[in-house]
């Protein structure tokens, strides 16, 4: 279930409360895909979606301005848990960071990291680094998306 948002004195949204808050699709649909501009960018992220559970990855964390209350974000942000993931099935675009993720955004309307890479900028992992708000510093939640079980990538991705 995702919680309400929440103010962060010195943050320009609402934001989730600390912690990796887990949900389905369909729950992020409901919450966050409110018009045309964010339900696009959730068509891409549930595109990606399918593309890591083929490879085997049994989770990503969402984050960014769409898991906020910015009414339009640019784009959204995840990391995917590199737990059993098979390289051979990995679209080679989950890996392609150059000119700022062009290929993922092209792709997918949102930005991919693996959830244990490190962010050189603050020396943790992506999965970490997610949780904390960039105008502020604080603590802030994200959201947990299980990919194995999903409803709404079930029958579209073939195991």
């Amino acid at each position: 279930m995702i919680p309400a948002l929440v103010p962060l004195p010195g943050s320009p949204w609402t934001v989730l409360p600390p912690g990796a808050h887990a949900a389905s699709l369909e729950d992020v649909a409901a919450a966050f895909a409110t018009n045309a501009w964010r339900r696009e960018l959730f068509d891409g992220l549930v595109l990606a979606s399918g593309k890591l559970r083929l490879a085997g990855c049994p989770a990503i964390y969402l984050d960014g301005s769409y898991v906020t209350g910015k009414p339009r974000p640019g784009d959204f942000d995840a990391c995917w848990d590199p737990t059993g993931v098979d390289p051979a099935k990995l679209d080679p675009v989950f890996l392609e960071f150059a000119n700022g993720r062009a290929a993922q955004k092209a792709a997918f309307k949102g930005e991919f990291f693996p959830s244990s890479m490190m962010c050189v900028d603050v020396g943790q992992a992506f999965v970490d680094f997610f949780q904390l708000d960039r105008f502020t510093g604080k603590q802030k939640g994200i959201i947990s998306i299980p990919l194995s079980a999903d409803p709404l990538l079930s029958g579209k991705v073939q195991p």
